[in-house]
């Protein structure tokens, strides 16, 4: 059978596989995750956590405690010893443990410690700066957030510099030239170099959709704000 993944459906419910709305696997778990690149899904049985191909066939022999989907073809394990990263062979990428994993994006990874540092390994395992964090977010576009002992936020890039070197309360991560911040005031929107693009601040704030981000206000007012800092209350 030669399936396309991106056909596979699972139905949370029922922890079932499948295609055009039919089964498409003899065998049945106890719990699973849907399909990602390059085809493969975790699923969980009686023998524990493992990752199947379209076939519903076991790609390795290894079991765990947990797997998750895999990512720029890697995915987080569980195991006795701790967390790791698997390649799409079953291969442990490395020798290190962790105390958790995240996913991979951008060929980079947040994980953390036993000492409960984050920091970002790249496709091999190995840290890509010698900054520790109390929190350390996905990368996206190339951008991370991260937050440090004082529980303020900056953003660094995918070598660990800062790129604005601004500190924040609250951060997300950039999307479409923009992300969302928050200082004593409120919460707002920033540019690449971390200044605010308008005076105004905000209780609840949303990222930018198609130049346009809902918002709600200190009176709690909900409210439409756009790209040049005009608000609309709704």
């Amino acid at each position: 059978m030669n399936t396309n993944w991106k056909q596979i459906q699972l139905n949370d419910f029922t922890k079932t596989f499948t295609l055009h709305g039919q089964p498409i696997f003899k065998q049945t778990f106890k719990d699973a995750l849907k399909f990602h690149a390059p085809g493969l899904a975790p699923v969980c049985d009686d023998s524990g956590w493992y990752h199947i191909n379209t076939e519903g066939q076991a790609i390795y022999s290894q079991r765990y405690l947990r797997a998750f989907g895999y990512y720029c073809n890697r995915a987080a394990v569980i195991q006795d010893k701790g967390w790791l990263h698997i390649d799409i062979s079953g291969t442990a990428i490395s020798d290190k443990r962790y105390a958790w994993c995240g996913n991979y994006q951008d060929d980079l990874c947040p994980v953390r410690d036993a000492a409960g540092h984050y920091y970002h390994i790249d496709l091999d395992g190995n840290a890509v700066y010698d900054e520790k964090y109390t929190y350390a977010g996905d990368y996206k576009y190339g951008i991370a957030c991260v937050m440090n002992s004082a529980k303020l936020f900056t953003h660094i890039d995918k070598k660990g510099q800062p790129l604005h070197g601004q500190l924040f309360k609250g951060l997300g991560v950039y999307h479409k030239g923009f992300a969302t911040a928050k200082d004593d005031k409120g919460w707002m929107h920033i540019d690449y170099q971390g200044n605010p693009i308008y005076p105004h601040r905000f209780t609840v704030i949303e990222p930018f959709y198609n130049g346009f981000a809902f918002t709600e206000n200190e009176f709690n007012q909900k409210c439409i704000v756009n790209e040049m800092g005009q608000v609309s209350v709704l």
